[in-house]
């Protein structure tokens, strides 16, 4: 038998590399999105999911089928809120980030600043909602996920999935509405 050098730390035999690529890689933007929103800082938000990613490796014999994407977010959630509970314990000011905001080339000034501030306005509202709220909405509105996967991620019943997302939506209205 001929000599293969083995494996790296942390990367999977050969057979375990293309699942390792379709249960987690292909959900690297996904995860990326419910962590920034999470740990809102987007360099925290890239640690976040590089964590994730390694814990996804070390569990991925543990995954036996079913929906890849909410078990990789699931992990992504937890990686994001263990970090922010050692931050709180070690005294850490809470994490934040204003949203940058790139102006389209096509937009006069009057219509690139309007964009600017409503999507300021809107970064302001999401980030004043409580971190239940505002993770089933992200994970409702901007990833497009199912009451029952965000159900999986959040591992909260489906009711209380949908009563987060309606009282997210109550409050973002009215701090909209307010701004």
């Amino acid at each position: 038998m001929p000599w293969r050098p083995s494996a790296a730390p942390n990367e999977p035999p050969a057979g375990d590399a293309a699942r390792f690529d379709a249960v987690v890689l292909v959900h690297l933007q996904s995860g990326y999105a419910l962590a920034r929103w999470l740990v809102r800082d987007p360099t925290l938000a890239q640690d976040v999911v590089q964590d994730a990613v390694l814990r996804a490796l070390g569990y991925l014999g543990s995954f036996r089928g079913g929906d890849a994407r909410a078990w990789f977010l699931r992990i992504v959630r937890n990686v994001a809120y263990d970090g922010l509970a050692r931050q709180r314990t070690a005294g850490a000011q809470e994490l934040g980030e204003a949203a940058e905001s790139v102006a389209d080339a096509a937009d006069d000034p009057e219509a690139a600043l309007l964009r600017r501030e409503r999507g300021a306005t809107l970064e302001r509202c999401l980030e004043a909602l409580a971190p239940e709220l505002r993770e089933c909405l992200v994970l409702k509105e901007l990833e497009g996920l199912s009451y029952r996967q965000i159900s999986e991620v959040t591992g909260v019943p489906i009711g209380t999935v949908m009563s987060r997302l309606w009282r997210a939506r109550q409050a973002l209205t009215a701090k909209a509405e307010h701004s």
